[in-house]
């Protein structure tokens, strides 16, 4: 856990919008240096311009956290700039719905690639630095915050790829806050597992690679896009309110960040389904005329 962030060095992918552009607000407020990391030029050069306007040192670097190479160069400018990170936020994510036969392998590689490999890199080469710091000085504290979804605790129907890509992630979190408490105090994990906010999230595919084009979405994705669409749109938690969780989290050593603690219920009855080895309860069981319009729309010809 951190108790003081002046002066320390924040890591913060998808920082251009949502909640790594939140993170970085507050991270400028508290006098921290700022490494802004997006694959979206005008947003990330709007965030740094932002943040050198509150008077704070920023690296703002364009990078696709899916590639390894270029991570691999972020980690190494990071070190060079500013030594170990103290706070790291592996926080890019894409979205994607429809019926989980129907994405393609290029849906897969896209969504897999952004939403897990990326806080695959982000843990494997920020880490051991951190634990570097840690061990040459026993002041040294630092936090690292993967960005999971409430989809990474839940299976809602037409968003399989997405719920994969979370699920792991936060299987991924569990691990690093297991792994990290054999080795040290000094280093502390959480996972975010925010549900419907508004944020840039349902319109993800503005930042498709070329080479992940895809192909002409089905009648199944095409709803899950517009259900997504209304779903965070809706969102009356903001993103700003969820970027103080997370500071409060890296502050108190706090794993489990929501925000929305009422959805807990519904991982409850998914953990019950498990246990009792009862089939997955209906997800619209409590509003059940948007299951059934679903199923209507899926269903038509």
């Amino acid at each position: 856990m951190i108790d003081n962030f002046a002066g320390k060095t924040a890591v913060l992918t998808g920082a251009g919008s949502g909640f790594g552009l939140e993170c970085a607000r507050i991270g400028a407020r508290l006098g921290m240096n700022l490494v802004l990391v997006d694959v979206q030029q005008d947003a990330l050069d709007a965030a740094a311009a932002e943040a050198q306007a509150a008077g704070v040192q920023v690296l703002a670097r364009k990078v696709d956290v899916s590639n390894a190479a270029q991570m691999e160069q972020l980690a190494a400018d990071v070190e060079q700039r500013f030594g170990a990170p103290h706070l790291v936020f592996n926080n890019a994510g894409v979205g994607a719905g429809g019926l989980v036969w129907e994405n393609s392998v290029k849906d897969w590689e896209w969504v897999l690639g952004v939403n897990l490999w990326g806080v695959v890199h982000g843990v494997r080469l920020f880490t051991p630095m951190m634990l570097a710091a840690a061990k040459a000085d026993p002041a040294w504290r630092g936090h690292i915050i993967n960005t999971a979804s409430m989809a990474g605790l839940l299976n809602a129907p037409n968003m399989g790829i997405y719920n994969v890509s979370k699920h792991a992630v936060v299987a991924l979190s569990e691990t690093l806050h297991q792994d990290l408490s054999l080795v040290t105090d000094q280093v502390t994990a959480s996972v975010l597992c925010p549900f419907f906010v508004p944020t840039g999230i349902s319109q993800s595919h503005r930042n498709r690679p070329q080479d992940m084009v895809a192909d002409k979405p089905t009648k199944s994705q095409l709803i899950g896009q517009a259900m997504s669409d209304k779903a965070v749109g809706s969102g009356k938690v903001t993103a700003a309110e969820v970027a103080q969780k997370v500071f409060d989290a890296a502050a108190q050593g706090q794993f489990y960040i929501y925000s929305h603690p009422k959805a807990i219920a519904s991982v409850q009855t998914r953990m019950e389904d498990v246990m009792l080895g009862r089939n997955p309860t209906d997800p619209f069981v409590g509003k059940p005329e948007v299951g059934a319009q679903l199923r209507a729309a899926l269903r038509a010809e």
